[in-house]
């Protein structure tokens, strides 16, 4: 269960707004608009418990800003969910800041996306596999509103200096 945690998450990423969109010319500092091709806003929110016993849990609400073009939920999405809630379990309850000694960056990932939904409330669920000073392994898992697996991931975390 979801016990009291650090401010609520807010984390922004892509969703499509289609063909018809325009995009700034960023590069050139321009600010004309031009037709693009397509053109991705969206966000993504979510709301991390505390650590206890070597796990942790986020809930997660399916949004608009979250879909792909096809109404379900963009697997970058899932794997950002995952990779977070994998990060505040080692970072076992401390609140990251920009630049912190220790932030356990992820060196690598391996998302296995088994399923995927629409609507409705996402769990992630992390446990440990290996628990250390500067490496930690951790596995978590992403389940639908019936607690259908939809993401499996490890991640790795090297602590940074």
């Amino acid at each position: 269960s979801l016990r009291t945690a650090p401010p609520r998450m807010i984390f922004l990423g892509p969703s499509f707004l289609g063909a018809n969109a325009t995009m700034n010319n960023f590069e050139t500092g321009s600010s004309n608009q031009s037709p693009a091709l397509a053109a991705y806003r969206g966000d993504i929110a979510f709301d991390v418990g505390a650590p206890e016993d070597g796990t942790i849990s986020a809930r997660m609400t399916v949004t608009d800003g979250m879909r792909n073009p096809f109404g379900t939920v963009h697997a970058g999405a899932l794997i950002w969910f995952a990779d977070v809630t994998a990060t505040h379990l080692v970072l076992d309850g401390r609140a990251p800041t920009p630049g912190m000694a220790g932030f356990p960056l992820a060196i690598n990932l391996t998302a296995n996306l088994v399923g995927n939904l629409s609507a409705g409330t996402l769990t992630a669920t992390a446990h440990f596999v290996k628990r250390g000073r500067t490496l930690s392994i951790v596995r978590t898992s992403v389940c639908g509103p019936d607690a259908r697996l939809l993401l499996d991931v490890t991640t790795t975390h090297l602590a940074a200096k």
